[in-house]
């Protein structure tokens, strides 16, 4: 906890300007919730935003298959299930891709969360959220995403060679779809550029 606890105070006047607080960690078995509540103890003191917790299932996957997700989704079940984890959003990352939302859906853990400008609003909403089952509140696609835009890019390479994606607005708008089709399912909303 050493590091951690060294990395924060680093941080110094800085922690007055932020926003959000991310935390990133994988699933470390039985030493995960004891990690969480004391990086929470490290940060509370100067706390004053919102936090969020990266649960990387599978780190730096970009796996495509729907088993991909699944050490994700049980990083989320685990979690859910536990009664002593800390504040905060909890956001998935690590094996994500197309499957995950309806895993997560399956289990009743996804949610999407709506909230006022006001952020200490948000604070005191953000708390009373951590009365309910964990919720996953986001997805991160990082490598996966990466792979299906990197086919859009790769094709039009190999048309064009080396060129930039708003000089070819056929690439940018399949990009684009791309793109949408994978947030559209934690955003709720179905990509509007489907009919184009």
């Amino acid at each position: 906890m050493a590091p951690f606890k060294k990395l924060w105070d680093g941080l110094g006047n800085s922690l007055r300007h932020l926003k959000l607080a991310a935390v990133s960690l994988p699933y470390a078995g039985d030493s995960t919730l004891s990690s969480m509540n004391n990086m929470y103890s490290v940060m509370e003191p100067q706390l004053n935003c919102l936090n969020l917790w990266q649960l990387d299932g599978r780190p730096m996957s970009g796996d495509i298959g729907r088993g991909a997700t699944r050490e994700s989704i049980a990083f989320a079940v685990r979690l859910a299930a536990a009664k002593d984890k800390p504040p905060g959003f909890y956001q998935l990352a690590g094996g994500t891709n197309a499957h995950t939302v309806d895993g997560l859906k399956k289990e009743g853990l996804f949610q999407t969360a709506l909230f006022a400008d006001n952020s200490q609003d948000k604070i005191s909403k953000a708390s009373s959220l951590n009365s309910l089952r964990a919720s996953i509140c986001g997805i991160a696609y990082g490598g996966y995403a990466r792979k299906i835009i990197g086919r859009v890019l790769r094709s039009m390479q190999s048309q064009y060679g080396l060129t930039c994606i708003e000089d070819h607005p056929e690439h940018l708008l399949e990009a684009l779809k791309e793109a949408l089709g994978l947030v559209g399912t934690v955003k709720r909303y179905d990509p509007f550029l489907q009919d184009m």
